[in-house]
């Protein structure tokens, strides 16, 4: 059997405060030098905003897995991402009668929370889960022809590192990678579950 082309995965890092970042900066740089992958940091490349739409869409074209990388920021992402969403999917490219160019490409978001994870229900302190809650960008995949997957989350992100959680999610989030990558990740299975998270520890 011939061994599939590995996927090229892009990931696009947004934090607009990285020096109090402790758990998205250091995901970014657990995977900048994997093979396959490109990292961009999109508000080093664009600290005003001015997003360069061609550029961005040949990376698109380019790679096979899209993610965002970014904390929740008010339910959502931070404001460069929805800037870039703006403006890079453009209609006949992204959507549209002409626009398949993101047809059949995977799209994630790896995010991190203030909030622990009891907080992500219908009983907790936010009402809904997290994914429930990111229904705008699985929205967005769909009309776009990309398939969806979960988020791969850490919630109680401002606690994670006195209480050893963020080292354990690191090597989570590197073997993540690597698993799409290598075609090693079940997609019929991650789409359906709430977190990337809970199918690789299912499969490890």
């Amino acid at each position: 059997m011939d061994t599939p082309t590995p996927r090229r995965i892009l990931v696009l890092f947004a934090h607009p405060a990285q020096q109090h970042s402790e758990v998205t900066l250091s995901l970014a740089r657990a995977i900048m030098t994997l093979p396959n992958v490109t990292l961009v940091d999109l508000y080093a490349e664009y600290p005003t905003l001015e997003i360069n739409t061609a550029r961005e869409q040949q990376r698109l074209m380019d790679h096979d897995v899209i993610v965002f990388l970014h904390p929740i920021y008010w339910y959502s992402t931070p404001a460069i991402l929805k800037e870039w969403q703006d403006l890079v999917l453009e209609y006949n490219f992204a959507y549209g009668h002409k626009g398949l160019a993101l047809k059949d490409k995977l799209f994630f978001c790896a995010v991190s929370t203030g909030a622990k994870a009891g907080a992500y229900d219908a009983q907790g302190y936010n009402r809904y889960t997290l994914r429930e809650l990111l229904r705008p960008l699985e929205m967005t995949a769909n009309l776009c022809h990309m398939h969806y997957l979960p988020p791969f989350a850490l919630y109680g992100a401002r606690t994670a590192v006195e209480e050893q959680r963020l080292e354990p999610h690191r090597q989570q989030f590197v073997e993540l990678m690597k698993r799409l990558s290598e075609h090693r990740l079940d997609i019929s299975s991650a789409s359906q579950a709430d977190t990337l998270n809970e199918i690789l520890e299912a499969q490890s």
